[in-house]
């Protein structure tokens, strides 16, 4: 197969930081390349070079063989679905086409734009019940996710040759990802290429052909996805196995405990989170799990600026819900511990300080400093930085909305071994989460289907086949 795209020695500098060094590779057509390594591994900045939304500080980018420099808008057939999704919420499902296809204009153009992503979206996601006029900020995060991924592979003057995926799956439940894999399967059989950044190791097992992995800004390993295991793959990536990935541990939560939430469905049916509790919230993604986790949040008491707060909430949406992008890593991480960073005249700069310095140390945070941008960190570091401020607040109940999205898979080993630490201190957890692994973490599991708690599983019921029957109301 042809070449579509190719990588001679790139670099990208910023300022001091090298965030792309020396990488060579060729994308080719009718091929599933995943892209994998830790945060700040430098994938986001390789993609932005393959898309020409930023230029190389060295080497050279080919295009069938010839030099070239070139802006995304430029090309309509190198498309890129970002981590961070980019729909605009005050427009149409079908408006928001003419974000991606500016040539979009005229008399029915939105008729038109509205017959390509409705095209788009029954081709990858059969049962999607999105309609093109809907507003895009009345559909739950995963339609959004469909949304963006339909518009990345939508047919309109050209047919997309390479379309880049950055966690794709973030939002979406078993059932959305299992088809856009199969679509996958289509559109590369059809001459397309994809290039698929994850961080769930079953997804690249399951959905690449081929492999290329990151490490400090190196292109370190690039073979046939049949030639890594799991183990040398994450040796690769520079992470050590430490433990059992799935969450086997041994631990006897208190059932006499202190409630930390007790909250209702709309049938009257209790869920309750004890002191020293994981509890999780399963179910197909768009079900409530996330409504039941803000009305517990509405509900808690709010407490006094002086005061410790009862609850604190790690969101997965981070850019709408989690973090204030103009403020630095150090505030955003201190915002909720204020009530024990002030002095009788003002804030204590310097406690504050060293309280953004510790959570960053104990999550890993890669930054030069805490008083960096908070929105300068890999979207895995931001993600981090909400589970500093979450944690460094003191809350008994940490409240947390699909959190993992975007984090490697040894920052989630880490993150994973924290949350233990802290509800054996007392504190209890709530956690929606689309990933089966990680009900594994938990301590008991609330099944939500159609807004109600379907079921509620203990830890030696928890297994993939009662989620999903209970998910489905059998």
């Amino acid at each position: 197969m042809a070449d579509i795209i190719a990588l001679r020695n790139v670099s990208r500098c910023f300022g001091r930081v090298v965030a792309v060094d020396d990488v060579s590779v060729t994308f080719s057509q009718g091929e599933r390349v995943g892209l994998v390594g830790h945060n700040g591994a430098g994938k986001s900045t390789l993609l932005h070079l393959i898309t020409g939304s930023l230029l190389p500080t060295g080497g050279t980018v080919e295009r069938t063989g010839v030099n070239t420099v070139f802006r995304t808008r430029n090309r309509t057939d190198i498309r890129c679905v970002q981590q961070e999704l980019s729909l605009c919420a005050n427009l149409t499902v079908a408006e928001n086409m003419r974000i991606t296809f500016p040539a979009l204009r005229g008399i029915g153009w939105r008729r038109v734009a509205g017959a390509a992503i409705g095209r788009s979206l029954d081709e990858m996601f059969p049962g999607h019940g999105i309609a093109p006029d809907v507003l895009v900020a009345t559909l739950p995060l995963g339609k959004r996710q469909q949304v963006e991924i339909a518009r990345a592979f939508a047919v309109l003057d050209d047919e997309p040759a390479l379309v880049i995926l950055d966690e794709p799956t973030s939002s979406l439940d078993r059932t959305g990802a299992e088809q856009l894999f199969k679509y996958m399967e289509q559109f590369v059989a059809n001459s397309g290429s994809v290039i698929l950044v994850t961080h769930k190791m079953d997804e690249v097992f399951r959905a690449t052909d081929r492999i290329v992995v990151m490490r400090d800004g190196s292109k370190v390993a690039d073979g046939r996805t049949t030639d890594f295991s799991f183990e040398s793959l994450v040796a690769k990536m520079g992470h050590a196995l430490v433990g059992k990935p799935d969450g086997e541990r041994k631990r006897k939560t208190p059932k006499q405990t202190p409630p930390r939430a007790r909250t209702q469905d709309t049938a009257g049916r209790e869920l309750i989170a004890r002191a020293g509790e994981i509890v999780g919230l399963a179910g197909l993604a768009g079900h409530g799990q996330t409504e039941i986790i803000r009305n517990i949040l509405a509900g808690m008491s709010s407490a006094p600026r002086k005061q410790k707060p009862d609850v604190a909430l790690v969101a997965g949406d981070r850019r709408s819900d989690g973090l204030f992008a103009a403020w630095s890593i150090k505030q955003n991480i201190s915002i909720c511990s204020l009530y024990r960073l002030g002095t009788s005249i003002g804030l204590d700069l310097r406690a504050e300080n060293n309280l953004a310095r510790e959570w960053c140390e104990v999550l890993q945070v890669k930054c030069e400093g805490v008083d960096d941008p908070v929105m300068s960190l890999s979207g895995g570091g931001q993600q981090k930085a909400l589970f500093a401020r979450a944690l460094a607040s003191g809350a008994d109940l940490i409240l947390m909305d699909d959190p993992m999205r975007g984090v490697d898979i040894g920052t989630k080993r880490s993150v994973y071994e924290l949350i233990r630490q802290e509800a054996d201190k007392g504190r209890a957890f709530i956690w929606y989460t689309t990933e089966f692994d990680e009900l594994l973490e938990c301590d008991r599991v609330y099944v939500v289907r159609n807004h109600q708690i379907s079921g509620e599983l203990d830890r030696d019921e928890i297994s993939e086949e009662n989620v999903l029957a209970l998910s489905f109301g059998q």
